[in-house]
């Protein structure tokens, strides 16, 4: 465990930063960290006394979610105001969301949105993809509010817009949005869950894409009836339009269901195909297999470990944030991490990529790459020495460091802006 209390970092008059004796994510031993205008400088094996206290922190790349809803964020409190009824599954979340949709007024969604962006990056994201719901013909008004942000959040967060189209209007009002999507440089998705017709819709939506040259995104199989299959027509749109590497799934509880030789064959499948998974324990633990006033039995993860194990690209993102569907949550992939690890049985060393450089190459980004010699200074120092001690301790203290220089402190907690 870290026991150290002096931050083990020492700026020259030059402006060089040195990190003494610190834990680097992807590195076995203790190393000094030397930053110069923004840049990693150097990285060498730590002296042996600073070695053996093993108190100089650990440092990770910064974080990236590539799952989130901005535009759905922060409305729990004035849903739980009018609906005191408690939320029993992923369809009553879907109903108090409509229903406090008429409240989503532009100052509401960009006032929300900010915020859960402040905290982001006070939390070390550097990198995000926000669904927004697209659930008739018309434009949304949080549509161009998230494309405003993403401009003004230059600099700071790569910002990714992501369309999550109702599954039902693909047909009539997919091509128009497609195109709107693709003007605004976005990636063109829905939410397909047991749908009349779905193997056609999901070719709308991918031959709509081949033609826009769009990345696709899913929401799909989000419940657990052994019938919810659409992750299957995915695949198997993904290698018959040569995409692979471009469509993202998320959710796939019903996975979770599959006799054994079933799942490998699909995750198989989706290996060779080029689909990428993303798991959102958060949301996912929290509203399948809900009853009242029982334990559940079943979770409704879909199977990350054997799916990385089959060869797809697998991450972890926070989903929903205080709206009906997760009402907790803090937009810190690390708190999602840390999560998963004893409900998906995770070895955190093993994932720390789930929430870092495979969701940040997802949305477009470079910037939680590995640290390395050479690369921007843009990483988190942690009062930890290593992932477990990480995981095992949520309130150690992070420093944000970005191009070498670390955030004032009132940035760092989001809540004293």
């Amino acid at each position: 465990m870290y026991k150290g209390h002096d931050i083990p970092h020492v700026s020259a008059p030059d402006g060089t930063l040195r990190l003494s004796g610190v834990g680097v994510a992807g590195l076995p031993g203790r190393h000094d960290v030397v930053v110069k205008d923004g840049v990693i400088a150097d990285i060498v094996t730590a002296a042996p006394g600073e070695a053996e206290k093993a108190q100089g922190g650990f440092i990770t790349p910064l974080l990236a979610d590539v799952h989130v809803h901005l535009d759905k964020t922060h409305t729990i409190a004035r849903i739980r105001a009018g609906n005191p009824a408690p939320i029993q599954s992923l369809f009553d979340a879907i109903a108090l969301m409509e229903e406090d949709r008429p409240n989503w007024s532009a100052a509401d969604i960009r006032a929300r949105a900010v915020r859960a962006l402040e905290a982001a990056f006070a939390h070390g994201v550097g990198a995000v993809r926000s669904h927004v719901d697209w659930v008739t013909p018309e434009v949304p008004d949080a549509w161009p509010i998230i494309c405003e942000l993403r401009e003004e959040w230059k600099g700071r967060i790569d910002l990714q817009p992501a369309a999550l189209v109702l599954g039902d209007i693909v047909p009539e009002a997919g091509s128009a949005i497609a195109a709107r999507v693709a003007d605004d440089d976005g990636v063109f998705g829905a939410f397909f869950y047991r749908n009349a017709d779905l193997a056609a819709k999901v070719e709308t939506m991918f031959s709509l894409a081949a033609r826009h040259d769009l990345d696709l995104d899913f929401h799909i199989d989000e419940g657990l009836e052994p019938e919810a299959d659409g992750l299957s027509l995915v695949i198997d749109a993904t290698a018959r339009f040569g995409m692979a590497g471009r469509v993202l799934c998320g959710h796939a509880c019903s996975l979770s269901l599959r006799p054994a030789d079933e799942l490998e064959r699909i995750l198989k499948a989706g290996a060779r195909a080029g689909v990428a998974l993303v798991t959102l324990p958060s949301t996912n633990l929290y509203l399948q297999d809900r009853g009242n006033g029982r334990t559940p039995n079943l979770r409704g993860l879909a199977p990350l470990k054997e799916a990385r194990a089959a060869g797809m690209e697998v991450m972890i993102a926070s989903d929903n944030v205080g709206d009906a569907f997760y009402p907790y949550g803090d937009y810190d992939p690390l708190s999602v991490l840390r999560l998963a690890v004893p409900a998906a049985h995770l070895e955190p060393d093993a994932w720390l990529d789930s929430i870092t450089s495979l969701p940040s190459h997802r949305c477009g980004s470079s910037i939680s790459g590995p640290i390395e010699k050479g690369m921007p200074a843009d990483f988190i120092w942690h009062a930890a020495t290593d992932m477990g001690d990480l995981i095992s301790r949520p309130r150690s203290e992070r420093i944000v460091y970005r191009s070498g220089t670390p955030l004032p402190a009132a940035t760092n907690d989001w809540r004293n802006t």
